[in-house]
């Protein structure tokens, strides 16, 4: 799924190319590596791990690390503390897609209780495994951070957004990729966000609503 976005990523940078993008005729970069950073883009990316990003696209680890090295040289991908984000001279340079990804699939929202500490659980969650999912990256913005995984073999992805005391978990199923696997995955991470916090109800306090979407069949 997500190399097929990666070619069609590709073809528009290249139509985009024909229509005037004067900064990369001088530099070294091929459209293969500006595709590689609108999918980055197209994820909304703010930070992602070369491991993540070698999940995302199907790429081979040497291929990817010389895509990389290129885009580091040319000031349009940094390294940071937590792996990489594009530059200020990469948002500027490389347009964004003009492909939409696939439609989310929401399985879970849920309030969270207004006491606890977002950031703290956020720190928690960033960079782990749980089951299946292997770490992506994170975006964040004025309205939130989105955590993201992958799971390769049954090909999906799973975003978990957080806003002020709200938590909603989406997952993108790829054309082969097992939706009942995906659901599996969103109710563990559930699970661990509620772990990670231990705040006893008072008498007659009441339980923060949770909401499971019915997907249909995932037998």
């Amino acid at each position: 799924m997500v190399l097929a976005r990666l070619v069609n990523l590709t073809k528009e940078n290249n139509d985009l190319n024909s229509s005037g993008l004067e900064d990369f005729d001088e530099s070294n970069l091929t459209s293969r590596d500006t595709g590689v950073v609108q999918a980055i883009m197209d994820e909304g990316l703010t930070v992602f791990t070369f491991d993540g990003l070698k999940r995302l696209l199907g790429l081979h680890q040497e291929k990817l690390s010389r895509i990389i090295d290129r885009l580091e040289d040319e000031g349009v991908l940094e390294k940071v503390p937590e792996g990489y984000r594009v530059t200020a001279k990469g948002h500027a340079i490389i347009p964004r897609p003009l492909s939409s990804t696939q439609i989310p699939m929401p399985i879970v929202q849920s309030l969270l209780p207004r006491d606890i500490d977002l950031e703290s659980i956020v720190s928690q969650l960033k960079g782990r495994w749980f089951g299946k999912l292997r770490w992506l990256g994170y975006s964040k913005n004025d309205d939130g951070v989105v955590l993201k995984w992958i799971a390769e073999e049954d090909g999906f992805q799973i975003d978990a957004k957080f806003t002020d005391n709200y938590l909603s978990i989406d997952s993108k199923v790829g054309e082969n990729g097992q939706a009942s696997e995906a659901v599996k995955a969103a109710h563990l991470l559930l699970g661990h966000v509620s772990r990670s916090y231990a705040v006893p109800r008072r008498r007659g306090q009441i339980a923060s609503p949770i909401v499971f979407y019915s997907i249909g069949d995932f037998a």
